[in-house]
């Protein structure tokens, strides 16, 4: 493990509390933000590569997750663009955010709010808005959030469909490893309660009509298997539609970061290796 100190936890300071995030490597900066559930180590297939290509790779936890703090109320994609916005203002220059699930909701509501911090976008798995369902089925859903991801079963409850249903295809060689740090982690003290506040809380709506007011150029692996798109074919025509490139990503679920870095990895290298500015150490103006 590297324990370099550019490498061990940072801190960001928020209203509610502190959200976790790593620094590796020099260059241009790029910011990862992972999915509802996850851990920031699920970008490990992604970091070392972008290191090595010459990037300052920025990893963070969303609230709650990971090493952040547990003293959190307020969760989503808009409190998670804003703690976004936040750690670009505290690292001090405009990014390429990377960002998976809800982490690439997050990421367009601050693109459209920010255009001046983020030089372009690559999703993976990305939910930009939200599966039309009923008011009686999303009361359903909520209820069963609620009992799934009660204790003292819930921490088992979200691993397993973590590891079954969202990661169907192929599976990355560390997934078990990574499930038992997702089981672990939300079985200390606060955890579970704030993640099941946070499917209660959130909602993808407020995402999707700022889709059309971000500038800068967005580029999403979508998995054929990911279950968590009702109509595959539909959501890749509505991205195209409002110009995001779409990538399909075959025998992957929700993670193709994670589950195809054959795909991913020099396909998001090459969107990046295309965007540096002229001097090489900045991202080109849309100016």
């Amino acid at each position: 493990m590297n324990t370099s100190v550019e490498s061990q936890v940072r801190y960001l300071q928020r209203p509610e509390g502190r959200v976790s995030y790593t620094v590796e490597g020099h260059g241009p900066l790029v910011v990862a933000v992972p999915g509802m559930g996850d851990l920031r180590s699920s970008f490990r297939e992604l970091v070392p590569p972008l290191v090595a290509a010459g990037y300052r790779v920025a990893v963070t936890d969303l609230r709650a997750h990971g090493d952040s703090d547990t003293t959190f109320h307020e969760f989503g994609d808009v409190a998670t663009a804003r703690d976004l916005i936040a750690l670009l203002e505290e690292l001090g220059e405009p990014a390429i955010v990377l960002g998976n699930s809800m982490g690439a909701a997050a990421a367009t509501w601050a693109a459209a709010e920010r255009p001046d911090l983020i030089a372009g976008l690559v999703f993976y798995g990305p939910l930009l808005r939200d599966p039309a369902l009923g008011r009686t089925t999303t009361g359903l859903i909520h209820l069963l959030y609620r009992v799934l991801f009660a204790r003292p079963w819930g921490a088992s409850a979200w691993a397993g469909y973590y590891r079954s249903t969202l990661n169907r295809g192929r599976k990355a060689p560390w997934l078990a490893e990574h499930v038992a740090a997702i089981r672990a982690k939300l079985s200390e003290p606060g955890r579970l309660a704030s993640f099941r506040r946070l499917t209660l809380q959130l909602t993808h709506s407020v995402v999707e009509p700022r889709v059309p007011q971000v500038q800068a150029d967005i580029l999403a692996f979508v998995g054929e298997l990911d279950p968590d798109y009702r109509d595959l074919p539909a959501e890749i025509e509505w991205m195209r539609s409002h110009g995001i490139e779409v990538v399909q990503v075959p025998e992957s679920g929700h993670y193709p970061h994670a589950q195809r870095p054959d795909i991913t990895v020099p396909a998001t290298l090459a969107f990046l290796g295309a965007r540096h500015g002229a001097d090489g150490e900045t991202w080109a103006s849309r100016a």
